[in-house]
């Protein structure tokens, strides 16, 4: 049996003093009439307001800065349905290389676009029909590239931990902390954070109704593979957790809750109509368990992790009409 991967709330804190200056620190905002409707007192970390619009710029820039020069030196790459991708880039041109990304052909436009606007290099391939880690490790190792994997990375996994680490600056103890589970980066690093600064709270993952395979994989004991899910939530179509992720989640993560894309449209709107604030539909499944009462014994004071707000206005209007 391998090794249980060893993440400390000093390698998140190490990941925080790397971003300091480069990462935003993003909003945490509340919301009475979201109280009322959940009966608990919350607090949003908006990390749609994140560089490249998403939480993932923490991993990826965490990853890369701690690259040595002569690595540096041959540029990166990188698998991703979007966010991650953007990430990379980004990373890689604040740091003075190149990336090479490869993304699902289906991607949304706007997320390649912007890629590609950070200057990478994008190469396409069929979520449905070709699994990316094996093409991305390929494609790594054909350019003589470092690979940057979007969340079964240590480094990535504690730059992620630091959008929860602060949270809880802002907030101080929080009795549940909810987030949103893809390959599990998000809720591994948060949960370490969390665990480790108030070890009573519940950290709780959330998932679309159509790509479960961690809260398959933490009730069977191990990895379960499920098909590419079908979901409006882009950065959650993942057919099994990532390896690291898991061992940390299955240690750390409390609960899995599950909702509907019907739910998770239901929370796109009410973010836009009463906080303001624009989501995609992965960044907002937090906040849809929550709305839908998907989250059983929601205690007095919770967080939620709103990943990303990466929609273009064309889909977001499609989605949210009606």
């Amino acid at each position: 049996m391998p090794a249980e991967p060893h993440l400390t709330l000093d390698d998140v804190r190490a990941a925080a003093a790397r971003l300091a200056g480069v990462a935003h620190r993003t909003p945490v905002v509340t919301s009475r009439t979201l109280n009322a409707r959940v009966g608990a007192e919350v607090f949003i970390k908006c990390e749609n307001f994140q560089r490249v619009g998403a939480f993932k710029f923490r991993g990826a820039y965490n990853a890369v800065a701690q690259l040595p020069a002569d690595q540096l030196a041959k540029g990166v790459a990188a698998f991703s349905s979007g966010n991650h991708a953007q990430a990379v880039a980004l990373a890689a041109r604040e740091l003075g290389t190149t990336a090479v990304i490869l993304m699902p052909e289906d991607a949304p436009r706007s997320k390649m676009e912007a890629t590609l606007g950070y200057g990478a290099e994008v190469v396409t391939y069929d979520r449905y029909t070709e699994e990316r880690g094996a093409l991305g490790e390929g494609l790594a190792k054909d350019r003589g590239l470092v690979l940057i994997p979007p969340y079964d990375h240590l480094d990535v996994i504690a730059g992620q931990g630091t959008a929860a680490l602060e949270l809880f600056e802002e907030t101080g103890e929080l009795d549940a902390l909810v987030v949103p589970v893809g390959g599990g980066g998000l809720i591994a690093g948060s949960a370490v954070a969390a665990k480790s600064l108030h070890p009573a709270v519940r950290v709780i993952g959330v998932e679309p109704e159509a790509g479960d395979d961690t809260k398959r994989s933490l009730e069977s004991g191990e990895r379960v593979t499920i098909p590419v899910p079908r979901t409006i939530a882009d950065g959650q179509m993942l057919p099994s957790p990532g390896e690291i992720t898991f061992a940390l989640n299955q240690r750390l993560v409390d609960a899995i809750a599950l909702v509907s894309d019907e739910e998770i449209v239901d929370a796109m709107r009410f973010a836009f109509e009463r906080l303001r604030i624009v989501l995609e539909p992965s960044g907002a499944t937090p906040l849809a368990a929550l709305l839908s009462g998907r989250v059983e014994n929601l205690p007095p004071r919770v967080g939620v992790i709103a990943s990303g707000g990466n929609i273009d206005t064309r889909r977001f209007a499609e989605l949210t009409a009606g």
